[in-house]
């Protein structure tokens, strides 16, 4: 069987999980990092919980078999058993690294109390964040050690959001995620603009003492 970090970097390349139906459960790369991956006909379940009580649970979900994984009973008694907090389901999406230095007039911040600063560093390792006029741009290491980006637009005019997203493919050095609420069209748009592509959804589970980090450590 594939490892976690090996499925997440096939899938940033187009190579995806047999779409079969089935569920993978497989343990967590860390404390921090606890959800559920769906991709086409095949989701990944990751926790430190016995698998077999997970397939016991999405057995008893009534619901279509292929939808069980990210139904709101499977997702809430998954977080009662790990004593967990959730916030939304994302749309995934992924982008290629990118060659050349980016066109926006990026300004490294070595510290920022800014509300996505303080989240990006609350959910990733490794951690640079960048600011221009009307925007705001992180990346860090997030699930398995994919580089993951969140950006902040508040003005600026037309297009900044595209030019922060492509920004991260440049300053990363490898595959870009960013998850997205289905819900945010304009955010779904820039991301699209920018070259990237949907490749699942998520729910990540964040532990309820703040736990951050992920350096390979699992305690």
């Amino acid at each position: 069987m594939e490892t976690l970090p090996e499925l997440i970097d096939a899938v940033a390349h187009d190579r995806f999980p047999p779409p079969d139906g089935t569920v993978t459960v497989l343990p967590q790369p860390c404390r921090r990092d606890a959800g559920v991956l769906a991709f086409t006909g095949h989701t990944l379940v990751l926790t430190d919980e016995d698998p077999a009580w997970v397939r016991a649970t999405l057995a008893a979900v009534d619901c279509d078999p292929l939808a069980a994984p990210m139904h709101p009973r499977f997702l809430t008694a998954l977080m009662d058993r790990t004593g967990r907090t959730a916030e939304t389901v994302d749309s995934l999406w992924a982008g290629a690294p990118l060659p050349g230095p980016p066109a926006l007039p990026l300004r490294e911040i070595a510290d920022a109390g800014h509300p996505r600063v303080v989240r990006a560093r609350g959910r990733r390792d490794s951690v640079r964040v960048w600011a221009v006029d009307g925007g705001l741009l992180a990346v860090g290491r997030g699930v398995a050690g994919r580089w993951e980006v969140a950006l902040e637009v508040t003005g600026g005019g037309a297009g900044l959001g595209r030019g922060l997203a492509v920004a991260a493919r440049q300053l990363a050095g490898g595959p870009v995620w960013a998850q997205v609420s289905p819900g945010n069209a304009r955010s779904a748009r820039a991301f699209l603009a920018a070259g990237y592509r949907p490749v699942g959804a998520e729910l990540l589970l964040s532990a309820r003492d703040g736990s951050t980090g992920c350096s390979g450590s699992r305690s």
